[in-house]
């Protein structure tokens, strides 16, 4: 098992989001790299002590992977911000990153570079050795559980995407614009790079429904199963749902004078097709509605051999 200390705003809403995540096995509020001993809340808040709002994560690396735990936490803060998170300012809420093993910090660090590439301003998130952490008084623990109205500065559906967070982006990369070019078809690069649509009826995947998944035909991501898959009559391959929320990132698309859900992946950004409200009502009434040029199938026999076994599960 390994620990990490993370710091990102008001601590009831990041303890709650982070104890939903697939791999953590317990959490703990507490006041973390100040400079005084045993600070009490009122003082962390009005005292200058240097603590910040910290939350304790014991975890198991071989479910929940420390570069994946980081992905979930930069989806919760804004790592741009200084000494603020949501609606709270001061010192106390400011990001930081604490770790215990030294081993840990390399990657860490590499996990910030990258995330560095998202952003034009310089990042604000501090990382450095734990130097001290102090447990919260008792009615700080497990706040919103008890408290399930109480205030929380992180969206609602943050907490549902980290709950079913299942892939993690750290094994998967995309290629240079060179070996794009050379690995994917003209209609494969033309739709994933430049965001054309491909003819309906005459795709690879529309009518196609053999037990399996698809994944991004850029990066290798896992993105549908098979068992989420529905004829739609619209001539392209329908889901329901993606494997896993996170996996796909959603943008507006104004485009032809009309207006739309543009989804594209999240580790290639490749485009993939737009999101409708017309799906299945027992299945949540969605529409992804994706180009067979950006997905490649894997076969549930293959599944194990290509490194996706651990989703075999889904497939009903």
């Amino acid at each position: 098992m390994s620990d990490l200390y993370l710091a990102g705003g008001c601590f009831w809403g990041m303890e709650k989001y982070l104890a939903s995540v697939r791999g953590v096995i317990s959490t703990q509020t507490g006041y973390a790299n100040g400079h005084t001993e045993h600070p009490s809340y009122e003082e962390v808040c009005h005292d200058h002590t240097g603590h910040a709002e910290t939350v304790y994560v014991h975890y198991d690396p071989e479910i929940l992977p420390l570069e994946f735990l980081l992905e979930l936490y930069f989806e919760a803060v804004d790592p741009t911000s200084v000494n603020r998170q949501g609606g709270d300012r001061g010192v106390q809420y400011r990001t930081g990153i604490y770790y215990v093993d030294e081993q840990d910090r390399p990657l860490i660090e590499r996990s910030i570079l990258k995330l560095q590439k998202r952003y034009d301003t310089p990042l604000a998130i501090e990382v450095k050795p734990l130097d001290n952490f102090y447990p919260a008084e008792e009615y700080h623990q497990k706040y919103l559980d008890k408290n399930p109205g109480g205030y929380c500065h992180i969206a609602p559906d943050k907490f549902r995407k980290a709950a079913q967070a299942m892939v993690n982006p750290a094994s998967y990369y995309l290629s240079d614009t060179e070996l794009l070019h050379q690995s994917l078809t003209k209609t494969q690069y033309e739709v994933t790079q430049n965001s054309a649509t491909e003819s309906p009826f005459r795709n690879e995947y529309f009518d196609h429904f053999e037990p399996g998944i698809y994944v991004d035909i850029t990066t290798g991501e896992p993105l549908f199963v098979s068992s989420d898959k529905f004829q739609s009559g619209c001539g392209w391959p329908s889901f329901s749902a993606p494997i896993d929320p996170n996996v796909i990132r959603e943008k507006p698309d104004r485009s032809h004078g009309m207006i739309r859900t543009e989804v594209r992946s999240r580790v290639g950004d490749a485009h993939l097709g737009h999101l409708f409200q017309d799906g299945p009502r027992e299945s949540g009434g969605l529409r992804y509605c994706i180009n067979s040029a950006s997905l490649r199938f894997v076969p549930k026999k293959d599944m194990e051999r290509e490194g996706y076994g651990y989703l075999l599960g889904l497939i009903k």
